[in-house]
C-alpha cells in the first residue's frame, strides 16, 4: 500500500529564508491550512486535490543535484503523513527542513529534521492559534521566527521571547511591501536583540510571486 499526500506543488528553487537561504533546494509545498492569516502569500496552496505518493515525490526530488529540501505549505503537519515523508527523507539522507506555523504539535517530528516554526504576530489575526508549548520542544538545530508588520508585532515579539526563551535561533522578518526592512533593522539594533533580521531573497530576486 502507497502512501499518499496533497502536494500543491514540487519545484527547485533557491531558499529564501531562514539558515540555508540562498542554497539551492527542493520545496515540497503540502496542500491545505487551518490558518488564514492576513499576510499569506501562499493562499494558492489553501485548496487542491493533487494526491501524490511518497515513493513518487523521492523519485521526483532526485532528479535536482542538491541535498536540501524544505517541506513547506499551507501548514505541513495539516496532514498526517507529512511525519511519513519527513522520515522518507531522512532515510534518503536529504539535509531536511520543515516550514510550520506553530498551531500544531512539533514533538513527533523526526529529530534529523530542522524545524523552522512561524509563531503568528497579532498583525496576522491568528495569535489565538499559537501552541507555546512548541517552543520548549525547539532544539539548537531548529529556528524560531516572527513575521513582523507594525511595531505592535516587534515589541510582542520581544516579550513573547522573554516569556519563551528557547535554544533555538530566532528569526525577525518584516512583511513583504508592509514595514520597511531598514525600519525593522533599526529596531532590532536600538534593542540590542540577539536576533536574526532576514528578508525574503526569493522576493528580491523575483518579486511577490512563487520562489521560483
Amino acid at each position: 500500500m502507497t502512501t499518499d499526500l496533497n502536494i500543491t506543488e514540487i519545484f527547485y528553487s533557491l531558499q529564501g529564508e531562514a539558515r540555508e537561504v540562498g542554497l539551492p533546494s527542493v520545496f515540497i509545498r503540502l496542500t491545505g491550512c487551518p490558518l488564514r492569516c492576513t499576510y499569506c502569500d501562499t493562499e494558492y496552496a489553501f485548496k487542491g486535490n493533487n494526491l501524490i505518493s511518497i515513493d513518487d515525490i523521492i523519485i521526483q526530488i532526485k532528479q535536482y543535484k542538491t541535498r536540501y529540501v524544505c517541506v513547506t505549505g499551507g501548514e505541513p503537519l495539516a496532514q498526517i503523513n507529512c511525519h511519513i515523508l519527513l522520515d522518507a527523507l531522512v532515510k534518503e539522507r536529504y539535509q531536511v527542513s520543515l516550514e510550520t506555523s506553530g498551531s500544531v504539535d512539533i514533538g513527533e517530528i523526526n529529530p534529523s529534521v530542522s524545524i523552522v516554526m512561524d509563531l503568528k504576530t497579532p498583525s496576522s489575526n491568528e495569535v489565538g492559534q499559537n501552541l507555546y508549548a512548541n517552543v520548549a520542544k525547539l532544539q539548537a538545530k531548529d529556528q524560531l521566527k516572527f513575521v513582523i508588520g507594525s511595531r505592535q508585532d516587534f515589541d510582542w515579539s520581544v516579550e513573547t521571547m522573554r516569556q519563551y526563551p528557547t535554544e533555538a535561533g530566532v528569526l525577525f522578518s518584516p512583511v513583504f511591501d508592509q514595514i520597511s526592512p531598514t525600519k525593522l533593522a533599526d529596531w532590532i539594533i536600538e534593542s540590542q536583540l540577539n536576533v536574526r533580521m532576514q528578508v525574503q531573497l526569493h522576493k528580491l530576486l523575483w518579486g511577490d510571486e512563487q520562489a521560483k
